[in-house]
């Protein structure tokens, strides 16, 4: 696979959100889950992530497709897929509602969740593509602030985090 890279500068000045990026590397894991599935994030809000209020992802959901998809619907539904899947936030009550809904939807799957109170990585990482930068994981993040997030694919840089991440937190096995 060629190394692609594409860098966004999202935020009400630019009227440009991340919201396509994050769409498309999900979908892509729920038909071929990363063996391991990194979230790294201070501060983790359980945003919709997916538009399906046109029925555009009906066959990615089965017989009762919802509306939208929330993202600890999506991390949830990629562990169900086979994924090993870590999070790594603060030990905070904002993280807390996140924490408890992805826990509740992976209902006994593989999921390594960290609390560290001095994480402010942000980066969503799987097999050979991952998304880093400035922004959270939150409403504010991906729909408000000045963020600048890379999306890189096909590039060793994937692995090299999975490695930095696995000796920083534990790979959770």
């Amino acid at each position: 696979m060629k190394s692609q890279e594409r860098t966004l500068r999202t935020g009400q000045h630019t009227a440009i959100r991340v919201d396509t990026m994050l769409s498309a590397a999900l979908i892509a894991e729920f038909i071929a889950p990363s063996d391991h599935l990194w979230l790294v994030s201070a501060w983790i809000t359980d945003v919709q992530v997916l538009d399906n209020s046109h029925g555009a992802y009906d066959a990615l959901f089965g017989d009762t497709p919802p509306a939208g998809c929330r993202l600890s619907d999506a991390v949830a539904r990629i562990a169900h897929g086979g994924a090993q899947v870590h999070v790594v936030t603060r030990d905070d009550p904002h993280n807390e509602d996140f924490l408890r809904r992805l826990t509740k939807a992976a209902s006994g799957r593989k999921l390594h969740i960290v609390r560290d109170p001095d994480i402010h990585e942000k980066t969503l990482c799987g097999n050979d593509w991952m998304l880093s930068g400035s922004m959270n994981f939150t409403i504010r993040g991906m729909a408000r602030n000045d963020e600048k997030i890379t999306y890189r694919a096909g590039s060793d840089a994937a692995a090299q985090a999975r490695i930095d991440l696995a000796e920083r937190w534990g790979n959770g096995e």
